[in-house]
């Protein structure tokens, strides 16, 4: 669904590159991560994969569409909900989504079932102007499915939002997938990525550092060890242990055998320590 070759882009053209020669695949149906604190280059690959920037250097392929050629056909195939929501504030939710549906040449979904997939199908009547920060938020993210995108592109789709409303999103996208949409997911939240996502890319200074998948980042960087609560005396003991060193072994082996065992768990790195350890940059 995306293919990107050599991709450059200079917003000053004074040789300093916000993305810097970077190249990466999307499969049909992969819900793909695209990792990296703020000023990373996300937004700049984001903004030219969906035709709000220009397309400088490289070759870029999106929904079967050159982006050197104008193509106007190919909105009807492409999702797009923005970080920064821009609904029409003097228009109601419903309204809102109404007028989007009319810009597109393909049949689009019922706006009341959208709202009620995001919690605001009974303040549909409502003028998009008096939602809060979050409300705007979710009013962009159903827009952004007006059209029943072949590709969805989605920039921080929990941000500004309570963990209730953002498990439902998660629930969504995770609904979508099912259906063989391919999502396109910027974000510095490892762990909405860890959650989602089917491989994840690490951009740092317009470089894309490494892509993989979230199990073979843990695998190949992550500590292996085990953490064990064990009751000894009547008193709880916590530890943890290498499941490769012998001595650990043994020691992970005698506390099955002679102790009260309350918890065992793998512990293992998260993405968003393996981001450190491999680009040396943390996320803010």
């Amino acid at each position: 669904m995306i293919s990107v070759k050599n991709l450059s882009h200079s917003y000053n053209n004074d040789g300093k590159l916000a993305v810097n020669n970077i190249s990466f695949q999307v499969e049909k149906g992969e819900t793909f991560g695209f990792l990296g604190p703020s000023g990373a280059g996300k937004s700049t690959t984001q903004g030219i994969l969906t035709g709000l920037l220009k397309q400088q250097d490289g070759e870029v392929i999106v929904a079967g569409y050159d982006l050197k050629k104008v193509q106007n056909e190919r909105f009807n195939k492409i999702g797009v909900s923005f970080e920064q929501s821009n609904v029409y504030s003097k228009l109601t939710a419903l309204e809102n989504l109404k007028y989007y549906a009319d810009l597109f040449d393909v049949p689009t979904r019922d706006p009341i079932e959208l709202l009620k997939m995001v919690g605001l199908e009974d303040r549909k009547h409502d003028r998009a102007g008096e939602f809060s920060k979050g409300m705007k938020h979710r009013l962009t993210f159903a827009r952004s499915m007006i059209n029943s995108p072949e590709l969805w592109f989605l920039d921080e789709p929990t941000t500004g939002l309570d963990p209730a409303i953002a498990a439902e999103i998660k629930d969504v996208i995770r609904e979508q997938k099912s259906k063989g949409i391919t999502s396109f997911l910027t974000t510095h939240n490892m762990y909405i990525a860890d959650e989602l996502c089917d491989r994840v890319a690490f951009i740092i200074d317009g470089e894309i550092k490494l892509i993989d998948t979230p199990k073979n980042l843990k695998l190949q960087y992550g500590k292996k060890l085990v953490e064990v609560e064990y009751v000894d005396n009547g008193k709880l003991i916590k530890e943890t242990l290498k499941t490769i060193d012998d001595k650990d072994k043994n020691r992970i082996a005698n506390i099955i055998k002679n102790y009260d065992i309350q918890t065992m768990h793998t512990k293992e790195a998260t993405l968003e320590e393996i981001f450190i350890q491999v680009t040396g940059r943390g996320l803010i």
